[in-house]
């Protein structure tokens, strides 16, 4: 009895540690999004969650940048990549920092080119790779892919702060004579500041600041709690969610509803029949004889151009440069003394057949007749160039 129980545990902890491995294996990845509904590494949902908690005024704006809501003092953008900051909305952004606004724009690592309006707007282009450093990190506190940032000039939010965590990637650099680089490593730079009339931009190379990974580390926290104690904080969340996509137009909707009528009515007239059923015709085969009559009626009416038979003579000639290499620069005498010597036709018969054809283009009227023995002529001629026949004197 004893035995079969602990089979019996053994079997219910192996089917429950299969149901664990499989609940694992069919669990969703983690989201890269920077968004403070993310609360996986990458998001931003600790920072809100965090600031809200402390009393501080913060929201999330799902709306378009053009109209912040009033007494706004921070707005963060996180780096978004779904939708496209618009010339307007950067116009409007313009005109919320020179009022005082404080703004906040966390690049993104992989796409630094995502905003192009933003770009264009600050100037902004990839910095140097940041190198490695640890300094300030706990020694129990582990940070594979970090680096510290040193703040060369403790100004603005970053009032009093001595490092930043980050990610070891490349800085940002901003080009507009204005900004001012307020932390970074050597030569790279992960932060900066622009005044623009009575506010202010942070630009900083990631979204590293405000990441759950890092958030308590360094001053990271500070920064934005220094920011919190301005005002109203908003987290931009519009450009986190695709656009959806346009409704149809009314000429869209009229094209499908002519196609349903033009398809029903095809339908109809298909399926119903109208009146009794027409006998069947029989049908009756034209045989090939009366193509041939036909053809030859046709040739016989027709007339023979003119400029069929210099034709004639000018695929001769081309044939004799592509079989024996006789340049169709040479003269006619040449060629002919040329041809009798690589495939033996004489140079006076090639001559008279040329002559022949030149009499006959010097007659008012060319007659079938005429034209078909000249043809016959140069088709003997060609049969010998190209080695179908060898040459027989008429």
């Amino acid at each position: 009895m004893k035995n079969v129980r602990t089979a019996l545990l053994f079997g219910v902890l192996i089917a429950l540690a299969a149901a664990l491995g499989l609940a694992v294996q069919q669990a969703p990845p983690e989201s890269t999004v920077p968004s403070v509904d993310n609360p996986g590494p990458l998001g931003l949902r600790a920072l809100y969650l965090y600031l809200r908690e402390g009393g501080a005024p913060v929201e999330a704006h799902r709306d378009s940048l053009e109209a912040l809501p009033p007494g706004t003092r921070t707005l963060v953008i996180p780096a978004p990549e779904a939708r496209p900051v618009s010339d307007e909305e950067v116009a409007a952004l313009e005109h919320f920092v020179r009022g005082g606004g404080t703004l906040v724009l966390l690049t993104s690592h992989e796409k630094k080119q995502a905003q192009p309006a933003l770009a264009l707007w600050l100037e902004l282009e990839l910095g140097p790779l940041l190198p490695t450093r640890e300094r300030g990190l706990p020694q129990d506190t582990q940070d594979v892919g970090g680096t510290t940032l040193n703040v060369w000039l403790p100004a603005g939010a970053l009032y009093g702060l001595n490092g930043l965590r980050v990610s070891r990637d490349r800085g940002i650099t901003v080009g507009r004579a204005e900004a001012v680089p307020l932390a970074g490593l050597e030569n790279a730079v992960g932060l900066w500041r622009l005044g623009m009339g009575q506010g202010e931009v942070y630009v900083a190379a990631g979204t590293d600041l405000a990441e759950n990974r890092r958030l308590e580390l360094l001053d990271n926290l500070r920064f934005w709690e220094a920011l919190a104690t301005r005002g109203p904080l908003l987290f931009d969340e519009f450009h986190h969610a695709s656009a959806p996509p346009p409704p149809l137009s009314r000429g869209i909707w009229a094209f499908a509803l002519q196609c349903l009528a033009v398809g029903a009515l095809y339908a109809v007239s298909r399926g119903t029949r109208f009146g009794a059923p027409r006998p069947l015709q029989p049908v009756r085969h034209r045989s090939s004889r009366e193509y041939v009559a036909s053809m030859g009626w046709l040739a016989r009416r027709s007339r023979v151009e003119r400029e069929l038979l210099p034709e004639l003579a000018r695929n001769l000639r081309q044939l004799m440069q592509d079989r024996l290499g006789i340049p169709l620069a040479l003269s006619e005498e040449e060629a002919a003394r040329l041809l009798e010597q690589r495939c033996g036709i004489p140079a006076g018969h090639y001559l008279e057949a040329r002559e022949h054809l030149a009499r006959t283009l010097d007659q008012r009227a060319i007659t079938p007749r005429d034209y078909a023995r000249i043809a016959a002529q140069y088709a003997r001629l060609e049969a010998v160039v190209t080695g179908r026949a060898s040459f027989q004197p008429e």
